[in-house]
């Protein structure tokens, strides 16, 4: 089953905790602080397989989510840092953030990718540890490791697409030109999936080709199956237009011809503006060839070629062939897509704020202050006085005398309520 598309959600480990702990031994006195850090959360990585060549495996595993950082314990034991998550990728996939559609990355060229990284781990209380504070009974807890909804979308790495109308032989066409075994039958829509096909022109020369699914009128709205696959003519540098000119099923060549572009036009418009070279094919089949010179007129006034083949009879596609390889010569490599992903300010680069509520109490808001004080003990001396120390470094008692605040107002930091002492 050929998967091009899916979302899914990655969430990088959590740092561990540091520990709040105090060595105990027989004999000994005063052991001090020996609580040890917490581990590192682990990362989440993209990493490119070759052996990949669609989206199949995230089909049904729609959560990722890497190794959380132990506890940092006693007797200065550090925790143990997360495993790294690893994620398998096929070549040419495009990483989205889901909420804003920004490309994250293209993993084209890069064989991998930090997507995401695992919170820190927390201080234990011997880092705390200081002549005047010999008993800190406060640690630092870990960081939560960052997350995000993606869409993974995959582009094929094809220097060559072929384009056009169900049914007009461009199965029969990358069949006769490449060893790939695409299902050639004579109904619409015989081609479900791309098939991709390697062209080579001699010892030290060959491009890939890509057999795009047919597209019909409305394609670019959603119609027929030819919306699910045009992101995949996105990365190719030339496209091989096939038109059918055998007249055998009452068809326009020119019609034909303006349609399909119409259709790359309303997608995208740099798509439609690629360069083109037209395959007339059918041509061992048709009765007259007032078709053929009709499509070769029409195409002469937009200085496109037209090159007269029979796919199926093997028959002008050398030709054909040898001009494919000689535009791809001077044309630019394949289009890989730069990121447009603004990451969020980290939490625990959050700044401190200070609002007044309705009830006249003044709240003290940011990530990276409450992390200094999450494993405070506002009832112990020690903890009391660098919870004070803190919030003196940090500018908040300033921030509180720009405020307004008088004496005996309340302060509400994070949940624990205190009077205001000048």
């Amino acid at each position: 089953m050929f998967i091009d598309r899916v979302e899914i959600h990655v969430q990088a480990g959590n740092g561990g905790n540091g520990a709040i702990s105090f060595r105990r031994e027989k004999y000994v006195a005063a052991g001090g602080p020996d609580g040890g850090d917490g581990g590192h959360g682990g990362n989440v990585i993209l990493k490119v397989s070759d052996q990949m060549t669609t989206l199949l495996d995230f089909r049904y595993q729609k959560k990722y989510v890497a190794e959380n950082g132990q506890n940092g314990r006693g007797a200065n034991c550090n925790g143990k840092n997360g495993a790294d998550l690893v994620i398998l990728v096929p070549r040419g996939t495009l990483v989205r953030e889901k909420k804003s559609n920004a490309i994250v990355a293209d993993m084209t060229e890069q064989e991998e990718f930090l997507l995401l990284r695992g919170g820190r781990g927390g201080w234990g209380n011997a880092r705390f540890a200081t002549p005047t504070r010999q008993a800190p009974r406060f640690a630092k807890p870990g960081t939560n490791g960052q997350q995000m909804d993606v869409i993974l979308e995959l582009k094929l790495l094809a220097d060559v697409g072929l384009i056009g109308f169900p049914n007009v032989g461009k199965s029969t066409l990358l069949s006769v030109i490449s060893a790939a075994k695409p299902k050639i039958a004579n109904y619409h829509f015989t081609t479900l999936t791309p098939n991709l096909g390697m062209v080579r022109m001699g010892e030290h020369s060959s491009f890939t080709v890509a057999d795009i699914p047919g597209l019909i009128e409305g394609a670019a709205d959603g119609a027929g199956l030819g919306i699910d696959f045009l992101r995949h003519i996105d990365r190719c540098r030339l496209l091989v237009h096939v038109v059918d000119v055998s007249g055998i099923e009452g068809r326009d060549p020119v019609e034909d011809y303006e349609q399909i572009n119409s259709e790359l036009f309303l997608y995208s418009e740099e798509l439609a503006k690629r360069p083109q070279i037209v395959a007339a094919n059918k041509i061992d089949i048709a009765e007259d060839d007032t078709l053929l010179k009709k499509l070769i007129a029409h195409c002469g006034d937009y200085g496109v070629r037209v090159f007269p083949i029979s796919a199926a009879a093997n028959q002008g596609v050398k030709e054909l062939m040898n001009t494919v390889a000689r535009e791809l010569s001077s044309l630019p490599p394949i289009k890989v897509y730069e990121p447009e992903y603004q990451p969020p300010v980290d939490q625990e680069d959050e700044e401190t704020k200070i609002e007044k509520d309705e009830n006249g109490v003044y709240v003290v808001t940011g990530e990276r202050l409450r992390l200094q004080l999450a494993m405070v003990d506002p009832t112990d001396q020690e903890s009391l006085a660098y919870m004070q120390k803190v919030l003196r470094t940090q500018g908040v008692f300033d921030m509180l005398e720009e405020k307004g605040i008088q004496e005996g107002d309340l302060v509400n930091l994070f949940g624990f309520e205190f009077e205001y002492v000048k």
